[in-house]
């Protein structure tokens, strides 16, 4: 079943003048974009400030202007922002999906069939998405459904900022949304109204013929896209200078030893076009145009630059279970999404050892289990042990990481296993420098034989004002049966500004 994302930019001009400005939609003021509607000079985007005081799109300029004589009016620029939003929608495709269109004026369209394990499911997908919008400076809503249609509909008129419709739950999802959210004209969804219909789901089981003799064919055909119905094709994107090789085939193929031959010979010709740049892929993705006017894709990304046909062969046939050929694929187009320099290297000789090759490994590992699943960690400068390691791609050199620091202080010794966060733990103790007798950890009390501490820890009041008098006090314990902890206090045990003086539980030693 298809599965498709819907990016809305509600301030998309507003939004894109001020990244370029550099400044919060605030900072001098309301702000509005003026443009023409025929003869009238309308409003056509209203920064949040502005919309508080009840300017909306749509409203004539002079009147918005009454209502705020100091409100900053900057031109229209209809072909700025399609040039920006289509540049956006490009950064998107290399990060998650092969499918990104634009859904213009104020919107970006995603077909995410397939895609979700690479970024750990469809929550966390859309959910890093969101993310990534918001460091950007831009004002997002995202909806997932299994239509396009309906994943427009939501994203500009459901409820929430972030909406996920599970499979075939689209009817649901719909019935309360407005007419306007099937993409109807103004005049249509009025006309509508005139006869009693006020949302999708007033629509959904009436009877088509009269329908579709007052209202012609649009109505029902809105209807059925956002049902999922009819499929509604999404035409990808394509940057220029992207190394892609394009396959037709003069009847379907559907059967996986067919497809995986022909995968094979368009990697042999993408990884000449390749050689001839002197480049190699990061990322593939394998497009296949099925005859029901459905696309089928395979993405898989890779830790280094490549160019090696057997290795990128075998990672995209790995792939084949996932595709669903339907009646026969007609079209097959091979895309090297991301691609880097890659210079030719002297092969190594029988008097040299060659240094071990794990790259191999880890494009299968992520691409079976995606790329969140393989990392490793790089020492960063901090004495808060949460923050002194950061993950970094498995090849990747740290950037991040201190020169100064190797690894953790070790002057005190360190857990081989610190939780994703400190866990609360009850416990009895003199304070405050005295390690407690026993604690109680998840249902367990345990009894501390021995401990040795405290070692304290200041918080880094240079990030954070709220850590300028915090500090933690950890203790090594040991209990009856011999296993040991790393826990802490949170303060001094003396100066309630320091910390709440709870006990924590923060690592397991060996």
């Amino acid at each position: 079943m298809a599965r498709v994302i819907s990016v809305f930019l509600p301030l998309w001009p507003i939004d894109r003048r001020q990244r370029q400005a550099g400044s919060a939609p605030s900072a001098e003021g309301p702000l509005i974009i003026a443009g023409r509607a025929g003869s009238r000079r309308v409003v056509t985007a209203a920064c949040p400030a502005a919309q508080d005081l009840g300017l909306r799109p749509g409203m004539a300029v002079a009147r918005a202007q009454a209502l705020m004589p100091d409100l900053r009016i900057e031109p229209d620029d209809a072909a700025a922002d399609a040039q920006t939003l289509e540049r956006l929608a490009l950064w998107l495709l290399q990060r998650v999906a092969p499918i990104v269109a634009v859904d213009p004026p104020d919107g970006i369209v995603i077909d995410s069939t397939g895609a979700d394990h690479l970024h750990g499911g469809e929550a966390a997908m859309l959910e890093a998405l969101a993310g990534k919008l918001v460091l950007s400076g831009i004002t997002a809503r995202l909806a997932i459904a299994d239509s396009w249609g309906a994943a427009h509909g939501l994203a500009r008129w459901g409820a929430e900022t972030v909406t996920i419709v599970a499979p075939g739950g689209s009817d649901a999802a719909l019935a309360p949304l407005p007419l306007e959210a099937l993409r109807l004209p103004a005049a249509m969804a009025a006309g509508l109204r005139v006869l009693g219909f006020t949302s999708i789901g007033d629509l959904i089981d009436q009877p088509r013929a009269p329908l579709t003799r007052r209202f012609g064919d649009l109505l029902c055909r809105r209807l059925d896209q956002a049902r999922g119905f009819v499929f509604e094709p999404i035409a990808p994107l394509r940057p220029e200078g992207l190394i892609e090789i394009r396959r037709a085939f003069a009847e379907p193929i559907a059967a996986p030893e067919t497809i995986a031959r022909y995968i094979g010979k368009l990697v042999v010709r993408l990884c000449e076009a390749l050689a001839a740049k002197g480049l190699g892929a990061r990322r593939l993705d394998l497009l296949c145009a099925r005859i029901d006017n459905r696309t089928e894709t395979l993405r898989v990304g890779l830790a280094i630059p490549q160019r090696d046909p057997a290795r990128l062969t075998r990672l995209l046939c790995d792939r084949i279970v996932t595709l669903d050929p339907g009646l026969g694929i007609e079209i097959m187009t091979l895309t090297a999404t991301i691609a880097e320099p890659l210079a030719p290297r002297q092969a190594s000789t029988l008097l040299d050892e060659a240094a071990p090759d794990l790259s191999g490994l880890i494009d299968t590992l992520s691409n079976r289990l995606g790329p969140r699943a393989v990392f490793r960690f790089a020492p960063v400068a901090s004495e808060v042990p949460e923050r002194a390691t950061i993950r970094i791609p498995p090849l990747a050199e740290p950037a991040h990481a201190s020169p100064d620091l190797g690894a953790w202080p070790d002057h005190w010794p360190r857990p081989a296993r610190l939780l994703p966060r400190p866990e609360p733990i009850e416990t009895m103790a003199l304070l405050p420098d005295h390690p407690p007798r026993w604690i109680l950890w998840r249902g367990i009390r345990r009894h501390v034989q021995c401990a040795d501490g405290p070692e304290r820890i200041f918080g880094e009041w240079w990030k954070r004002d709220a850590e300028a008098q915090a500090v933690r006090d950890y203790f090594r314990i040991e209990d009856e049966t011999g296993a040991r902890y790393w826990i802490f206090r949170q303060g001094d045990g003396e100066d309630w500004a320091t910390g709440s003086h709870r006990w924590f539980l923060h690592g397991v030693f060996g």
